[in-house]
């Protein structure tokens, strides 16, 4: 299929079997050919200006029209030959400095050169990539603050993840790199099902799957409870099997009645029917029972599919909620676009103690609202609320400088480790918090009281 990019058409076909890294052309069938590697000679040199103060962008410094850029394509010219072009056609080229025409040339190629090299997927790329162009889709998480997630969260090969996320599967996709197939990972969804449209991006092979399940947010309170069951998956199956029963019984009666009718024809039309034409009224009715027949049998097997994926379905579910129910799971990461409190409160029950969690939310004062909450909980410790500060920096031979433009903010983070939850102790220690609290004549009137 095609494939638009940077505005730019091309196949595929041809990329199949070349390693990652491998830079190509892009063709003007939009076919790809590998680049040869051409060294650049720089053995003249170059006439620059001292600096760029008379220089006037007044856009007639160019002798090329778009036209001649346009018949230059049309030719066949490659996009190097029309750089070169068109550095010869500047009449301000040589008065900048040497800095301002690597920076011409630089601009130029992109813009004129068919490019592309294929590189593989990571989470440094798909995070960069889709904080540049959709942050929406992930909730603005910088790609900072994602790897501040990763090692806040402790994540390792071997471990059992509980992954809260509606990041387009960006932060589930990252955890399952960074676990590399080993250990199980368990996603908590809202909705109708999981959402994994960045994780598929990542091109994991299939054993990296066979460790990811799947559980509701909508039962996480039925499985505290003890009330969890899976009742309504097998009912929608036996339904439909009862609905395969009755279109069966249908079916059968209305073949019945069409064959009755076909053997019993009306003697007056027996008699007017000439040979050729009953050979073709033969014809037709049974391929209208073959037609009936193929429909009955496709029936059939997608009522089958059907049954098979909600047992599987079903099947996904409990496994899921045992490994759950185990309440030892290694870490949390929560990164929703829901208030994090209730969701957190919930997760934590299932996470063992002295491991690691993670929050990451947009603003700030739902993670203030959470902190609050688990404090006055208590079962966690080092509870800690941070943003990271991010600049890029341009790093040339002598013209390394920080950025221009910079990220305004990536969001915030809350990060703690579970503690065993003592309620004994706890309704004490805050029993003699109060007594402190109290003043001091109430707790000599108090003292005084005979037993």
């Amino acid at each position: 299929r095609k494939i638009i990019f940077e505005k730019q058409w091309f196949y595929l076909d041809n990329a199949i079997g070349h390693i990652y890294g491998t830079t190509f052309e892009v063709t003007n069938g939009g076919n790809l050919q590998p680049k040869q590697e051409v060294e650049e000679t720089t053995t003249e040199t170059k006439e620059a200006g001292t600096d760029n103060r008379n220089i006037v962008d007044d856009g007639k410094s160019q002798k090329l029209t778009h036209d001649d850029i346009k018949a230059l394509k049309d030719k066949g010219i490659k996009g190097q030959e029309i750089v070169q072009q068109l550095i010869e056609n500047s009449t301000t080229f040589r008065d900048k400095t040497e800095f301002a025409q690597d920076k011409y040339i630089k601009k130029k190629k992109k813009k004129y050169e068919a490019v592309i090299t294929i590189v593989k997927p990571s989470t440094r790329i798909l995070s960069t990539m889709y904080y540049a162009r959709e942050p929406g889709k992930i909730n603005h998480l910088r790609y900072d603050t994602l790897a501040q997630m990763l090692t806040l969260g402790n994540i390792h090969a071997g471990n059992k993840m509980i992954v809260m996320e509606t990041c387009a599967g960006l932060v589930l996709g990252a955890v399952m790199e960074r676990m590399g197939g080993y250990g199980s990972i368990i996603q908590m969804y809202p909705g109708g099902g999981p959402v994994r449209a960045a994780t598929s991006c990542f091109g994991f092979p299939k054993p990296f799957f066979d460790n990811l399940h799947e559980f509701p947010l909508s039962k996480v309170q039925s499985l505290l409870s003890g009330t969890f069951t899976t009742e309504t998956l097998p009912a929608d199956a036996e339904e439909n099997a009862l609905v395969e029963e009755e279109s069966n019984g249908l079916t059968e009666e209305k073949q019945t009645s069409l064959q009755e009718t076909e053997e019993e024809p009306a003697p007056e039309a027996a008699m007017e029917i000439n040979p050729t034409e009953e050979q073709d009224v033969m014809d037709v009715n049974s391929e209208d029972v073959e037609f009936k027949e193929n429909k009955e049998k496709e029936n059939k097997e997608n009522v089958r599919e059907k049954q098979i994926k909600q047992w599987e379905r079903r099947k996904k579910l409990l496994e899921a909620a045992a490994l759950l129910r185990e309440k030892n799971a290694d870490g949390l990461i929560v990164a929703s676009k829901f208030h994090p409190t209730p969701l957190l409160l919930s997760l934590l029950e299932f996470v063992a103690p002295s491991r690691p969690f993670v929050v990451y939310c947009q603003y700030k004062e739902p993670l203030l609202d959470c902190y609050t909450k688990l404090r006055e909980r208590g079962g966690v410790i080092n509870l800690k609320l941070s943003e990271t500060w991010l600049r890029n920096y341009q790093v040339l031979p002598d013209r390394s400088h920080p950025k221009l433009t910079m990220s305004g903010g990536g969001g915030y983070l809350l990060s703690g480790i579970t503690v065993v939850l003592d309620k004994g102790k706890s309704d004490s220690s805050n029993s003699e918090a109060l007594k402190m609290e109290e003043p001091s004549s109430k707790r000599c009137k108090l003292q005084d009281l005979p037993c």
